[in-house]
This record gives structure tokens, C-alpha cells and sequence, in this order.
């Protein structure tokens, strides 16, 4: 029996087709299928929504699964099984989405965005959610942001735990503390920041 591949439309629009037609990206289960007429403009619009599609896919995922726990538990895996989803993957997507409803959810910020801070409680979601917001951090800069954080709740508790001691300048480091205030961040927040990205731009550039 021949295989037949729908298609999903994706609303980018591009330039007519000397037929008058005007050609369209069109998602089908093996890939894109991608205009040859297609523009830049078409093609960084046909990332966004892709992105965005990927994005509320972990959302809907996740809250598919938990209104199956909650009204067919008896039944939900063989759902799972039967749609060839990874429960495991669906477990998480179902555990971000259990820690925020649908309307504390940020439509700026991505799933994993919400990932990042679903272990903390309301409060604090909220206010991390709000600083990558306004600052229009990504995922990893939230991340960093929150490292940091941890980080200085663990030197308050413990001054000692700080990895090896640098010999600096003092005129340096005031030099950084001063950075630091600038980017309004605690010293060791920042510093930590300043070195995650120095690593992530190094392992970059070797992995190129």
C-alpha cells in the first residue's frame, strides 16, 4: 500500500510564482518542503514559526499526558504506546506543565525557559520568569543567571566552598566589581556568568 505524506502549511508568504501562485513552506512528517522562490525574509519567518510550533508542541504534549493521568489512569500508556510517543519525554513535558497552569505560562519565554525555574516554588518562578522576560534572556543565560544564584546562596552558607583561590590585583578586581554593579549582579554571580560564557564560546569554536 503506497505511503502518502500530508502536509501542514506553514503561513509564510513569499513571492508569487510566475504562474501567479504564490508558493508556501509546507511541513510534512519527513521534513520541509522548501520553495525554490522562497526569500530570506520567508525563510527566517518560516524558522520563527517553526520554533514557536516546536515550543507549544512540549506544552500540548505535556498537558495531553497529565489529562490523561488524571481521567483515563487506567488506561493513558496505551495511548502513549499507540501515538509511538517517549513516555519519558512526555513525563517531563507533563511535570513543567503540572507547575504552571496555562494562564502563568509566558508566551515571550519558551518551554524550556519555564524548565529551567519549575523546581523552584510560585515566587520564585515568577520572578526569575519576570527577569528573563524584561531582559529578554535566552535559556542559557537564564540558566547562568540561576547557577549564579545557587552559587552565592552556597558561599553564604558556606564562604569556604569557593573553588581555588586566584591571586588578583586589587585594582582588578575592583575593576570587576565594578562590571559587576554595571550589569547589576553580585561579584561572584558575574564572575561566574563572565566564565560560562568564556568556556561555551571556547567549546564553540573547537567544535567547529
Amino acid at each position: 500500500m503506497p505511503r502518502t505524506n500530508q502536509h501542514l502549511q506553514l503561513p509564510v508568504q513569499v513571492r508569487p510564482t510566475t504562474q501567479g501562485h504564490t508558493d508556501q513552506v509546507l511541513i510534512s512528517r519527513l521534513g520541509l518542503h522548501i520553495p525554490p522562490s522562497l526569500t530570506y525574509n520567508g525563510w527566517e519567518r518560516a524558522g520563527v514559526q517553526l520554533s514557536r510550533i516546536l515550543d507549544s508542541s512540549a506544552w500540548c504534549l505535556g498537558d495531553w499526558l497529565v489529562c490523561g493521568q488524571q481521567h483515563y489512569a487506567d488506561r493513558y500508556v496505551r495511548a502513549v504506546d499507540a501515538a509511538g510517543l517517549d513516555y519519558q519525554t512526555l513525563r517531563n513535558y507533563a511535570w513543567v506543565a503540572r507547575r504552571f497552569q496555562l494562564e502563568r505560562r509566558r508566551e515571550q519565554l519558551s518551554f524550556q525557559h519555564h524548565a529551567e525555574v519549575a523546581s523552584l516554588d510560585t515566587e520564585e518562578q515568577d520572578r526569575w520568569l519576570d527577569r528573563a522576560e524584561k531582559g529578554r534572556w535566552s535559556r542559557n543565560e537564564l540558566r547562568r543567571w540561576l547557577r549564579g544564584a545557587r552559587l552565592d546562596k552556597k558561599v553564604a552558607a558556606d564562604p569556604t566552598s569557593l573553588i581555588p583561590r586566584v591571586a588578583v590585583a586589587p585594582e582588578r578586581v575592583e575593576r570587576w566589581r565594578a562590571a559587576a554593579q554595571r550589569a547589576n549582579a553580585h561579584l561572584e554571580n558575574w564572575m561566574v556568568l563572565i566564565l560560562d560564557r568564556a568556556a561555551e564560546d571556547i567549546l564553540r569554536a573547537e567544535s567547529t
